[in-house]
């Protein structure tokens, strides 16, 4: 695992119940997700937004929780589980250069995940190329580690790669964007 990487153990410390406070996803993703979507969560963790997500788009939908870390995805399940939504997500492990993921989706998240990868400008045109035709992609990082000039340019490099920022929500903490797949 790359050292530039979250590890699995300092994941508890953010992604507890206290963090309904900050970043709530029924509200976050309420205008761009909705039931019976298929949607991707972009180094998922433990689960925390995948969950979220599973519930909004209810029964008829399906989200693809993909994370570098088998640790976080096999904690993902056992919360899925106890929360009721295991059979609308599934888990893929992907590669430090690859998210291994080739089915389309409406909706994808990279929430505090971007500026963790090796190289952003293959991971944004892997995720703009699973994405369907004006699909979505929320982009969030961390004000802590990424600088807005930093976050600026990683959405230079998407619109390069043919997204177009829609929307700027407001999320806690973070630096935000919603791009669409032109």
């Amino acid at each position: 695992m790359a050292k530039h990487v979250c590890p699995w153990w300092l994941a508890y410390t953010f992604d507890n119940p206290l963090r309904r406070i900050f970043h709530k996803p029924e509200k976050m993703f309420f205008p761009y997700l909705k039931a019976g979507m298929t949607a991707i969560d972009l180094g998922c963790g433990m689960g925390y937004f995948s969950i979220g997500m599973a519930r909004i788009v209810g029964e008829t939908g399906k989200i693809i929780s993909v994370d570098l870390q088998q640790k976080m995805l096999d904690t993902l399940r056992k919360r899925a589980g106890k929360a009721g939504v295991s059979s609308r997500i599934t888990t893929r492990l992907c590669g430090e250069n690859s998210i291994g993921i080739h089915e389309a989706v409406d909706f994808a998240l990279a929430f505090w995940m971007a500026h963790e990868t090796p190289d952003e400008r293959n991971f944004l045109r892997q995720v703009h190329a699973i994405l369907k035709q004006s699909g979505k992609l929320l982009l969030a990082e961390p004000k802590g580690h990424v600088t807005f000039s930093e976050f600026k340019k990683t959405l230079s490099i998407a619109q390069e790669l043919g997204f177009k920022p829609i929307d700027s929500p407001i999320i806690s903490l973070s630096h935000a964007a919603v791009l669409e797949k032109q």
